[in-house]
């Protein structure tokens, strides 16, 4: 299932390729930028964490991870701002799309929408019925984001996740499918 969703993505604005050594110093550079963040993450991507991290990710035999650049409106420049991934795929036709930070520079515009529309249209493509987000209760943001987009709140997993900080976590639980998305956002 991993081979229909490996693929590179991209529009005008962002080029979604699979994460890379090519991408890990940019990658580190933009994760550096919101230092609190990493807090509320399940895991960090700052100083000595970054490492373990990426090791981690690229051994994950349930996720694809992009790295996601910011693409220069001639396309002359490309910098990497942040990494996405789809999680856990499945026969039942759901997937997750997680594991997501973009850098402070992208926020607040409509990157994370367009961002978030390649992801959320390859997947519907490729015969997924179902995308869901898991979200750290604590993230405001980004449950905010993830309204946005027009998923549903399905519920909460009470103290489901232990995070690298040694928070335990609960976990709010979103869903979208196609025909929310379609009435929402229209055809791409």
């Amino acid at each position: 299932m991993f081979g229909e969703l490996a693929k590179k993505l991209n529009n005008k604005q962002v080029l979604l390729e699979t994460l890379a050594p090519l991408h890990y110093e940019e990658l580190r550079t933009a994760c550096a930028e919101d230092r609190e963040i990493w807090d509320i993450y399940p895991n960090s991507m700052l100083g000595d964490h970054f490492d373990k991290a990426i090791a981690d990710l690229a051994a994950a035999p349930d996720r694809v991870v992009f790295a996601v650049i910011e693409l220069s409106p001639n396309n002359a420049e490309q910098k990497v701002v942040g990494m996405t991934s789809y999680i856990n795929p499945d026969e039942q036709g759901v997937v997750e799309i997680g594991g997501t930070y973009i850098s402070p520079g992208v926020r607040g515009s409509n990157f994370n929408l367009t961002m978030k529309r390649l992801l959320i249209e390859h997947a519907f493509n490729c015969g997924y019925r179902r995308i869901e987000f898991r979200v750290d209760v604590r993230n405001k943001r980004s449950q905010r984001a993830v309204l946005k987009l027009g998923a549903k709140q399905d519920g909460i997993l009470r103290k489901n996740k232990v995070t690298w900080t040694g928070h335990i976590r609960d976990t709010a639980v979103f869903s979208i499918f196609e025909d929310e998305w379609q009435a929402t956002h229209g055809a791409g």
